[in-house]
């Protein structure tokens, strides 16, 4: 990054001013950024807010055509923003809205989420916080109001997607719940809550817990009556979701088969190295053997939160000497245990001060106490440095050459996911894992990305089933997964709901990581001798979160 601060261009205001509108419009975006001013409210949900989302968009890209680029940085943020801008209005009146709901990125997750975004220091923190547990309710109308609308047009969700939903939520509500919990263990680092604001707090989160039950009680009873039984969404729509997370344009036939022959290929590395870990051994047999390796395991979430952070401060502090240039706010990163039980694992970025840093967090589902090693050592360098936290706060750390729009908000699922999976691959190749045991679960995680790319398209697209037995469906969708994964079964069920309720999303990790291969290898070819792949890194992630079409055309110029 130079430290010559860039002049604000007309195109990079117009960038500002639609953070500032998506800001007020979407108060929990504001609150991932780290812009306080609207922590105490929530944005609408109804089809009015949707509406008033697609009028605001509409305004962006007018002022947008009228602008010219005044040099490369304008151009990757006019062609960027319009992509976004446009597909979320293609989404629109493709109706999306009205069937948004799935069990991992949709309003009812969100909305309970944001809490643990919020700071939490001061009995000011707690008072705002206390404020936006008191607007849970109006928010879950809205959303609500939305699903309404989805029923009375035809337009709704899978069952499978409601009824996953409505157990998620009664952990939210129950006596021991996150709602409950999270008001009893209130409590500031600085000072004691005055008893008035305890009260408020408990009175409002219990307001909220209420308002989730009621959410529950119309899933169950209205939504699921109404909702499809069947999980795909159809090769139109899927083909809007797939440019939505990768923000490119590619061929769905081809790339499910070349998700086949990817699959094939981690197959075979993988009884490759399972060769070497115990001689003769098949892949299953190696993971039986390392599950038996005490030196490898952790036990209990205590222990897994301190590895997490051990060995992503080690990584951090290691490339930071040699292979990256990490600026001191990026070196803080904290590792975290989710404060539910779902199953993922995700990474949020760090506010616009770095006040709030990156943070990696695990949802640790219920009943799972033990954790390999061998098998999430690649998942830090995923969610940490050289993965997602290296190239999202770098983005953010970048101020003085890119608008606010470039550093907080822009990107895409492709770019991001994409660039972690290919970090993944560089920690081999930089021989941090040099342990058979640990490129194992590398391609462990690379397979089952792999095997995303195929079950995705498969089973949206309604395609035959790789064994020649019918179409795909959610059943073959899970046996194909407990084929192609070693995970617990609680993790694998979540993961194939997942995929099944959020179209488009779980391919654009290994495609975006073929597109950033395919980039790589584009670049080093036309720069030849002169090529290098230091500096490949450092000017692609100074662009910044881009679609991989934007990325392609910004790194040709």
């Amino acid at each position: 990054m130079t430290d010559e601060t860039r002049t604000p261009t007309q195109i990079d205001k117009i960038a500002d001013a639609w953070v500032d509108t998506l800001a007020e419009i979407e108060p929990t975006l504001a609150t991932y950024i780290g812009r306080s001013e609207y922590n105490d409210r929530f944005g609408d949900y109804s089809p009015a807010g949707q509406e008033q989302f697609v009028a605001e968009g509409r305004k962006v890209l007018g002022a947008l055509s009228g602008a010219t680029p005044l040099d490369d940085i304008d151009a990757v943020t006019k062609e960027d923003l319009a992509r976004e801008i446009e597909l979320g209005i293609d989404l629109h009146d493709a109706k999306w809205h009205l069937r948004d709901l799935n069990v991992i990125a949709s309003h009812a997750q969100n909305i309970r989420s944001v809490f643990d975004l919020m700071p939490t220091a001061t009995a000011e923190d707690w008072s705002v916080i206390a404020t936006r547990l008191k607007a849970v309710p109006a928010a879950i109308d809205g959303y609500v109001e939305t699903l309404r609308e989805g029923i009375s047009e035809g337009i709704v969700p899978a069952r499978r997607q409601v009824l996953e939903v409505v157990s998620q939520i009664g952990r939210y509500t129950e006596d021991s719940g996150y709602f409950a919990t999270f008001a009893a263990d209130a409590a500031p680092s600085e000072g004691q809550l005055p008893a008035s604001l305890a009260r408020d707090l408990a009175d409002n989160a219990n307001a909220a817990r209420v308002a989730y039950d009621a959410l529950a009680h119309f899933l169950a009873a209205d939504l699921a009556a109404a909702a499809t039984e069947k999980d795909a969404v159809g090769r139109d729509l899927y083909a809007l979701h797939s440019r939505q997370f990768l923000g490119a344009t590619i061929d769905l036939d081809e790339t499910y088969e070349w998700g086949l022959e990817e699959l094939s290929r981690m197959v075979a590395e993988q009884e490759s190295i399972a060769n070497e870990i115990k001689t003769g051994a098949s892949v299953a047999e190696a993971v039986a053997f390392l599950e038996q390796d005490a030196t490898r395991k952790l036990h209990g979430t205590e222990a897994l939160q301190k590895w997490m952070q051990e060995t992503s401060d080690h990584a951090v502090a290691e490339l930071g000497k040699t292979h990256f240039d990490i600026a001191e706010p990026i070196r803080r990163l904290e590792c975290m245990i989710a404060p539910t039980q779902e199953g993922g694992i995700y990474y949020t970025g760090p506010t616009d001060d770095f006040s709030r840093p990156g943070r990696m967090w695990w949802s640790v589902p219920e009943g799972v106490e033990e954790f390999d090693t061998w098998r999430e050592l690649t998942t830090v360098y995923h969610e940490g440095v050289p993965g997602h936290h290296l190239q999202i706060a770098q983005a953010v750390y970048n101020r003085a050459q890119l608008n606010s729009w470039r550093r907080l908000l822009a990107g895409t699922s492709g770019h991001a996911e994409g660039w972690a999976l290919y970090a993944e691959r560089l920690m081999e190749q930089l021989g941090y894992l040099d342990d058979p045991a640990d490129r194992l679960g590398m391609l462990d995680g690379q397979r089952m990305r792999a095997a995303r790319v195929v079950l995705d398209i498969g089973v949206h697209l309604e395609k035959e089933r790789p064994d020649g037995r019918g179409v795909w469906d959610a059943d073959f969708a899970l046996e194909f997964m407990r084929h192609n994964v070693n995970m617990p079964d609680e993790f694998v069920k979540f993961e194939v709901n997942r995929y099944l309720g959020w179209p488009g999303q779980a391919p654009s990790y290994k495609v975006g990581q073929r597109i950033w291969e395919q980039l790589r290898d584009e670049v080093a070819e036309r720069e030849g001798d002169a090529f290098s792949i230091k500096q490949f890194h450092k000017r692609a992630l100074d662009i910044g979160g881009v679609g991989l079409d934007t990325l392609r055309s910004a790194l040709s110029r």
